[in-house]
């Protein structure tokens, strides 16, 4: 009898594969980092060829590692960065271009014309999102444009070519590619390309006309819990892949929010704020994004409401890949606690404009307060602050919109493991921070979805019960937290309107 459930967790900037029994402890993992491309200011971009290469490296070392076999694992999952855009020929499986990464502002432009003509309204009725630069629809329109890609409108037209965010790909890859790929989706990612209707969870006509993508190109959308195929070769050969989550849906999976009203922070190149509102999608006035948090299997899907902050755990590989200032970027802890403060000095990271709760693309990043007292420690300071600061903000405009208290934050993702960090969220919020005792939780969330789907596990009753907290960070200030959050919003007004 198979004793594991595996994970896929594909995301900005590396690629793992977690192996997790049957109480969601790990039994084995592999990582790998992938390259992060930056052909001109405000562009991102991945090798999909690479991620796939990446993806085979994790989970042969995986298995390996644990002296695993594919009849060990009941299923395995995927869950993957969000928005990020493929194309790719489906008789090669070779990418047109490089993946345009979710963080890209290349269609800052585009995106501003639309703006005006259908408008947002438009696209937020139906998709419960904003229009941004940050999802996939106008990345596809970009890709599709005849003078940035030769011939792929033409390619698409003609049933050549087709389109999937980073889950789409490896599933298609996963069950055969070039012989016999399934190309779908679920509801999570499709979700996240502004061309599917919120609450019917279909493709939308009028978008796809609005943004001129050929229907043909798009995956089926499907649900996050199902069987979609099998793993053709390698060392999962044969084994189901039954589940798929964008990767803040999966953690929100994976952190157990399945009733109204729970919410949790994943603090990793960005930070991403759930909160489950149940069956029905609620409206945001507040500048979050409605979105499905999860549809199992049959079941009727549930939606979030979500606020995505940029540039979270990505400040910290700036200060160290950009400024030098640190080696690596756990150093960036003891090195903010050579001060007892700030210093006066805020960082406002709007590295690819603002998200929640603004959405400004023309926003640009600010360092604000600058004496000649201030040095690098109270710069190492400010990056973890603004994390922080950044986590309010999305937290009172959920409070707002739900009309909710949140009581206790539930935390996860990579930043978790800094303990500066973490007890300054919970001094501004001014309410505990709890980590769960299993952090793998967006790799967990995937686990949990495919396993639901194969009967590995029985229900979600279960996973709640087995759901239980590591560590609490209490409030216990002893300095004005309003005056500095009064003063972070100051220095957040600065970044407004930098580019036209």
């Amino acid at each position: 009898m198979e004793k594991y459930i595996g994970a896929i967790d594909q995301g900005t900037t590396s690629t793992r594969f977690i192996v997790f029994d049957g109480e969601g402890n790990i039994a084995a993992c592999a990582q790998k980092e992938h390259r992060q491309i930056y052909p001109q200011p405000g562009w991102v971009e991945h090798d999909a060829e690479e991620i796939w290469q990446r993806t085979q490296q994790v989970i042969g070392d995986a298995m390996a590692g644990a002296r695993l076999g594919a009849r060990d694992l009941a299923a395995v999952g995927i869950t993957n960065q969000r928005e990020t855009t493929v194309l790719w020929n489906k008789k090669t499986g070779q990418p047109l271009a490089n993946a345009i990464v979710w963080q890209d502002m290349r269609v800052a432009e585009e995106m501003a014309r639309f703006a005006r003509e259908p408008g947002d309204d438009f696209f937020r009725s139906r998709t419960g999102l904003p229009l941004s630069t940050y999802f996939s629809a106008l990345k596809i329109r970009w890709l599709l444009d005849k003078d940035n890609v030769a011939g792929a409108r033409q390619q698409a037209e003609a049933g050549e070519v087709i389109f999937g965010n980073i889950d789409a790909f490896l599933l298609w890859k996963l069950s055969g590619g070039c012989n016999g790929g399934i190309h779908a989706t679920d509801v999570t990612n499709a979700g996240r390309t502004q061309l599917m209707d919120l609450k019917r969870l279909e493709w939308d006509a009028d978008l796809l006309r609005a943004f001129s993508i050929p229907r043909q190109i798009l995956p089926e959308i499907r649900s996050s819990s199902e069987v979609y195929g099998r793993v053709a070769e390698g060392p999962l050969q044969g084994v189901p892949i039954a589940g798929i989550l964008g990767d803040q849906q999966a953690a929100l999976v994976g952190q157990t929010c399945f009733k109204s009203g729970e919410a949790k922070n994943t603090y990793g190149t960005g930070c991403f704020l759930l909160m489950n509102t149940g069956e029905r999608p609620v409206e945001s006035s507040h500048g979050l994004l409605t979105t499905v948090a999860y549809k199992l299997g049959k079941q009727p899907a549930r939606y979030a409401l979500e606020g995505s902050v940029a540039i979270g755990g990505a400040l910290v590989q700036w200060l160290r890949d950009n400024l030098g200032l640190i080696k690596t970027s756990a150093e960036i802890e003891e090195l903010a606690l050579t001060v007892k403060d700030n210093g006066g000095v805020y960082i406002v990271p709007a590295f690819s404009g603002l998200y929640a709760p603004y959405w400004k693309e023309n926003a640009r990043g600010v360092i604000a307060g600058l004496t000649r007292y201030a040095n690098k420690a109270h710069l190492a300071r400010a990056v973890l602050e603004a994390v922080a600061f950044q986590t309010r903000e999305v937290v009172e405009a959920m409070e707002q919109d739900s009309g909710i208290r949140l009581e206790v934050l539930r935390a996860d993702g990579g930043m978790v493991g800094n303990n500066l960090l973490m007890q300054f969220q919970a001094d501004i919020l001014d309410r505990p921070v709890v980590l769960p005792a299993i952090k793998e939780t967006t790799a967990l969330g995937a686990a949990y979805a495919a396993g639901l789907a194969v009967g590995f596990y029985s229900g979600v009753e279960p996973l709640r019960r087995q759901w239980r907290v590591e560590k609490t960070w209490n409030p216990a200030l002893d300095w004005p937290r309003e005056k500095m959050y009064g003063q972070w919003k100051k220095a957040v007004t600065r970044t407004f309107d930098w580019t036209k």
